[in-house]
């Protein structure tokens, strides 16, 4: 044996040994920084919503007539212009269109700040391409007023029609102004009101908030963080409130093992989509699939007389019914089964998504399937 040879044999038994680690040993679990998989109790962004009017439309706007809020609502605002629609005269315009404005008002913002809107149509205003919102006081959950919007829309759409023909490019009645509001009062937080601050753990897990509460006493100190709970961290601040930031910034950055997950599959229902994480097992089990399909077809009948018998042509229809039912394939299944074999077994059944959540139901309910059903 020479020694190209020797050397072949061995790079084969290298490769071969680590394929070996790669199927017997553990697989690391996964890194992420702390500010990633929690958040700070109090640091939170706030929906913010309003009612106004968009003008300048080019004859797209609410047809006042099924729309009477947009006639309303331009009368009132001429009102406070002090100017007075005389009673009885019916507005007939058609380049305005109510809509709903929204916004999310960020954490820590303050007053004079700019926030983007979202403006969407009420009515059945054709389009709002080229219209400008009108000052829009935007209100949070407490009724209270946290921000005015107005502005120019931008509508990433483009339509026209003609002679009853149609042409049209994504969506016209909803667009953005970018920057269209101003922060009119600030959210108070428990920022500097306490010397205590509270981590929420995104999953439901004590080994995560365990794992979070050891980084920070490893980095910070011991005794800096305690796990309240699955879902609780509780993390003492410096004294000095110009420390805090900097705090905060240090721990958010800590590197934290993930644990591995408990073994779910999340089911949508309305979609057919099913999505399986690694941890999911399975029992020793049998599993038989087979597809029966029903074709009905019609064929029509002519029933044509006799000459000369005075009767009259009847047309009938012959329907011809079908019954398929495949071979239902049988795949035996061992235990401890991981992921890919199951993804395997399934595909040689030839399931679809649809069938896929009757046979995991049914691997629940036999009692073969370590994993959590969850129907979205």
């Amino acid at each position: 044996m020479n020694t190209s040879e020797r050397l072949l044999k061995l790079l084969i038994g290298l490769a071969f040994l680590a394929a070996s680690a790669a199927v017997w040993w553990p697989v690391e679990a996964q890194a992420a920084r702390l500010k990633e998989i929690a958040s700070v109790q109090g640091v939170r962004a706030n929906q913010l919503m309003g009612y106004g009017l968009v003008v300048g439309l080019d004859g797209t706007g609410d047809q006042t007539t099924q729309t009477p809020f947009t006639a309303q609502s331009l009368n009132s605002m001429l009102q406070q212009m002090g100017i007075t629609v005389p009673a009885g005269v019916a507005m007939q315009v058609k380049n305005v269109a109510a809509v709903l404005v929204t916004a999310t008002l960020p954490p820590f913002a303050q007053p004079g700040q700019a926030i983007d809107v979202n403006v969407s149509s009420l009515g059945n205003a054709k389009s709002l391409r080229g219209g400008t919102l009108v000052t829009t006081p935007l209100k949070g959950a407490d009724g209270q007023i946290y921000g005015l919007a107005q502005g120019n829309l931008i509508i990433a759409g483009a339509g026209a029609s003609q002679g009853g023909a149609k042409v049209q490019v994504n969506h016209l009645s909803a667009g953005r102004i970018p920057n269209g509001a101003t922060v009119e009062r600030s959210v108070p937080t428990p920022w500097l009101q306490s010397s205590v601050v509270q981590l929420d753990v995104q999953a439901d897990d004590f080994n995560t908030a365990r794992d979070i509460a050891d980084t920070i006493n490893k980095a910070k100190g011991a005794g800096t963080a305690e796990a309240i709970n699955g879902r609780t961290v509780s993390v003492k601040l410096p004294a000095q409130s110009g420390e805090r930031v900097a705090f905060m910034a240090d721990i958010e950055n800590l590197s934290i093992d993930r644990a591995t997950p408990s073994a779910r599959i999340v089911i949508n229902a309305r979609t057919g989509s099913v999505v399986v994480n690694q941890a999911v097992t399975i029992g020793p089990c049998a599993i038989a699939h087979g597809n029966l399909s029903v074709t009905i077809s019609s064929t029509p009948v002519v029933s044509q007389p006799n000459a000369l018998s005075q009767g009259q042509t009847v047309v009938s229809e012959k329907a011809d019914i079908k019954i398929n039912q495949e071979p239902g394939a049988l795949i035996q299944l061992p235990a401890g089964t991981k992921l890919t074999d199951v993804v395997k077994a399934l595909n040689t059944l030839g399931a679809n998504p649809q069938d896929l959540l009757a046979i995991l139901q049914a691997m629940k309910a036999a009692g073969a399937l370590q994993a959590e059903l969850e129907v979205i």
